[in-house]
């Protein structure tokens, strides 16, 4: 046997997230329903990530057991083909036995999408989150400039989470603008539940006014998820690097 890491990219739209769920198709299950398609057997596939529904990846990582004969020159095509178009192969090699897509990362870089204008652009629809009120960039990067370090980060993750440990380190959490799309970019060793998404929705809340921007410490040092802001909504989640 070998240890196959699979590098996908995929819109999320139509998913109810990576993780496989009774109650709705998932990115994972798609990617296992192709890979028996073309190798014969369904093999157990563990993600990077378990991204929520409708949250979008441009690099996604996950590894998966399989044969010593398996045809690697010939997989990326042919799994590739058996995919929906929502859901692209991006790379395949063989890593160590003991490899592990998502223990073996080091970070995940994360990036929000928000269209801050008045017109409605269809063609970011899906992949941003709308807002008409002009946001300040610079206070959105006075209360981010606060999260970089390590802290417990239990205000800014909902309460659905499934680990104890809160305690991240955050190396980057930045707010830029392009036109009308404002970015912002968090980089991370880890990731709570939802954790992206609150401190968007907060980092928008300080910008309307509803929270200080030298806010921060005091957020992070409640460990009061009602402390922090709203949950922005998926679909302007970005799953952008993962770093081994």
């Amino acid at each position: 046997m070998k240890r196959m890491l699979l590098t996908i990219s995929y819109d999320g739209t139509a998913y109810h997230g990576w993780q496989v769920q009774p109650n709705g198709i998932t990115v994972q299950e798609t990617v296992q329903n192709a890979l028996c398609g073309l190798i014969g057997v369904r093999p157990a596939l563990t993600g990077c990530s378990r991204t929520d529904a409708g949250v979008h990846a441009r690099k996604f990582c996950c590894h998966f057991d399989c044969d010593d004969k398996f045809p690697e020159k010939a997989f990326l095509r042919g799994l590739d083909s058996l995919l929906p178009p929502d859901i692209a192969v991006r790379d395949c090699a063989e890593v160590p036995p003991d490899f592990h897509a998502r223990y073996s990362a080091k970070g995940k870089t994360y990036c929000y999408y928000i269209l801050n204008s008045r017109c409605r652009d269809p063609f970011a629809a899906r992949y941003s989150w709308k807002i008409e009120q002009e946001l300040d960039a610079d206070k959105m990067n006075t209360f981010c400039s606060g999260l970089v370090g390590r802290h417990d980060f239990a205000a800014f993750s909902s309460a659905g989470r499934s680990v104890e440990d809160t305690v991240r380190t955050v190396s980057e959490c930045t707010v830029t603008r392009s036109g009308d799309t404002v970015i912002l970019k968090v980089t991370a060793d880890g990731f709570l539940y939802n954790m992206v998404r609150i401190i968007t929705g907060t980092a928008v809340g300080v910008s309307f006014g509803k929270i200080p921007p030298d806010a921060t410490r005091d957020i992070i040092n409640s460990k009061n998820r009602a402390a922090a802001g709203d949950t922005a909504p998926p679909q302007g989640l970005f799953l952008e690097e993962i770093y081994y």
